[in-house]
């Protein structure tokens, strides 16, 4: 039988959401019994014909329907597209229809995580978008508890709804010590809840 795993799907642009993806990787692997899948999806296209090939030059895979029915939980990030996910990540979310319809992701834990250019650029928005198709799966959606001290002490990213960052203007900045540990602490929550789940 295949270790259970939390699937961290992402789509990054500029860098910074796959380094929180990294972190909240590296928070899910510190739960004895879970493993973390990394995966990303292709750039939309505006042309008619598929332009991407089927395995990224770098980086983690696409994501397969299969990674996403058969984890035991997930957490989702996306950069802020005026205050709601990217337009990839909602269009590989458009087509899960079919996991939909059998109810693979029923009771499965999941939890959001953000970056964002400026400092109020839509990070709790962005979130609760992205918990939306979530919901609608019959997921039990996980923020981060105020039990977390960077919440306390952020003075940059970090929300009750899930992750953040802020990358500065030129998309550069890279996370400070309280955005990592946050995302890590996502992970990690996730990762328990789908350990007492998966048992």
């Amino acid at each position: 039988m295949a270790e259970p795993y939390v699937l961290v799907l992402y789509y990054s642009r500029q860098g910074s959401t796959a380094a929180m993806a990294q972190q909240v990787a590296r928070g899910v692997e510190l739960v004895t019994g879970m493993t973390a899948r990394l995966r990303t999806v292709p750039a939309v296209s505006a042309t008619c014909e598929q332009v991407d090939e089927d395995i990224p030059d770098t980086g983690p895979l696409y994501c397969e329907l299969a990674d996403l029915g058969d984890c035991a939980g997930l957490v989702m990030g996306s950069p802020t597209r005026f205050g709601n996910m990217a337009a990839p990540l909602k269009y590989f979310m458009d087509q899960t229809s079919s996991l939909w319809l059998s109810g693979a992701m029923i009771d499965k834990p999941a939890a959001v995580f953000t970056s964002t250019t400026s400092m109020h650029g839509g990070q709790e928005s962005t979130l609760l978008s992205m918990m939306l198709p979530l919901i609608h799966h019959g997921m039990i959606v996980a923020g981060l508890p105020y039990s977390e001290p960077g919440l306390m002490n952020t003075t940059t990213g970090g929300t009750p709804y899930g992750a953040s960052h802020w990358a500065g203007s030129d998309s550069k900045r890279p996370l400070d010590e309280v955005e990592a540990t946050l995302c890590r602490a996502l992970g990690q929550r996730v990762a328990r809840l789908a350990v007492r789940m998966h048992s």
